[in-house]
């Protein structure tokens, strides 16, 4: 195993030398002061949309690219300019590059073969290895007579078989359908606790990343916008941009002027008579007229079944997912997603009263896109 430390980490493509007082200024850069630690045996995963820097990230670290500035460990090693085959590090990447002309249990030698392993030794491995990743009874077959299943899962055992102490998968499963994706991803997580290796998994599929990793790194347009576990950035999103990013569906996200009425707080919102009462716990950090974003997720909101006092808004869109419903109410010009398990049905036009889970409700600034917090 091995723990990596990315101190302050920079990448820009333009060959241009990084002044130190430009840190803070320039937007050229496709990783900017990445900072982060992944101790021994962790899993991470890296999530973003295309061309966040995420794949960048894990390019530097296996030293495929390298650093404009900052530093990089594994252990107490400074890896910077250390040769790719020098780091101790399994590579999967999204394309398998297997060896068309081999048979799987010479893909899995040829690495070892290289670093000069005896024939006993590569034996072993791949016969731990083969059965782990459920490739056992192809050894024998060629590369080009495997499905894409079958040729991920040689990909990600060629990586594994020489016992790295970092494992890196870029985007290992983006080119399987759903069904092999959901198995994979299954066995990645038995392997992973079976061998214990430090593991960083770049994807753009939050599914991957909240089922796999141990903490998640969310990044956009080459900065982390957050670390934690699956369930704090889910829970507790530091911005707009993560609320919206992790969740399926994902969270709703409305604009909404808050009025004092009465002696109470509410969330009002454009061309809508909607009115929701603003959670108690609110009212040190809002005042009257004040424009936020109201987060609320799916899950979080209600369709009454009894009559409340909330203004009705109609149904837009039913969806009936057979596992789930999905309804979407028009609130003045924008749409706001529900789900529920409940057999119900609902026709578009139709009345219905809502009610939010106050407590599990976010506010965000407009213009920042940061989280409204209440202090305590």
């Amino acid at each position: 195993m091995a723990k990596l430390v990315l101190n302050n980490v920079y990448k820009r493509y333009d060959g241009q030398k990084k002044k130190r007082f430009q840190k803070k200024t320039v937007n050229d850069f496709a990783v900017k002061d990445v900072s982060y630690t992944c101790e021994d045996g962790e899993f991470i995963g890296i999530l973003g949309p295309s061309g966040c820097g995420k794949s960048t990230t894990l390019r530097m670290i296996a030293g495929l690219e390298t650093i404009t500035d900052g530093d990089m460990f594994i252990g107490d090693v400074r890896i910077n300019e250390l040769h790719p085959k020098d780091r101790n590090i399994g590579l999967a990447f999204e394309d398998y590059a297997l060896y068309p002309p081999l048979s799987v249990y010479e893909n899995l030698a040829f690495n070892m073969r290289a670093k000069k392993k005896s024939e006993d030794e590569i034996k072993q491995a791949i016969g731990y290895v083969a059965p782990l990743m459920k490739i056992d009874d192809l050894l024998t077959m060629k590369s080009t007579a495997l499905s894409g299943g079958q040729k991920q899962r040689v990909n990600i055992a060629r990586a594994i078989v020489r016992r790295p102490g970092l494992l890196l998968l870029d985007e290992p499963l983006s080119h399987l359908d759903g069904k092999m994706r959901q198995q994979l991803r299954q066995e990645i997580k038995r392997m992973h606790h079976e061998i214990k290796c430090t593991t960083i998994i770049v994807t753009h599929d939050q599914m991957e990343a909240m089922s796999l990793a141990d903490r998640i790194i969310i990044m956009k347009d080459g900065e982390i916008q957050q670390i934690g576990t699956p369930l704090e950035v889910y829970d507790d999103p530091a911005n707009e941009f993560v609320a919206g990013f992790i969740g399926e569906p994902p969270m709703n996200l409305i604009q909404s002027e808050i009025v004092k009425r009465e002696g109470r707080f509410m969330f009002t919102f454009a061309g809508s008579e909607l009115q929701v009462e603003v959670p108690g716990r609110y009212n040190p950090v809002v005042k009257d007229g004040m424009k936020v974003t109201l987060g609320v997720r799916p899950v979080d909101v209600l369709i009454a079944k009894e009559k409340v006092s909330s203004t009705p808004v109609p149904v837009a869109i039913y969806e009936n997912l057979g596992d789930e419903r999905r309804i979407s109410v028009r609130v003045g010009e924008m749409l706001l997603g529900m789900t529920t398990v409940d057999d119900v049905s609902y026709q578009p036009g139709e009345q219905v009263q809502l009610i939010f889970h106050e407590e599990r409700t976010h506010l965000f600034d407009p213009e920042t896109g940061e989280r409204i917090r209440v202090e305590g």
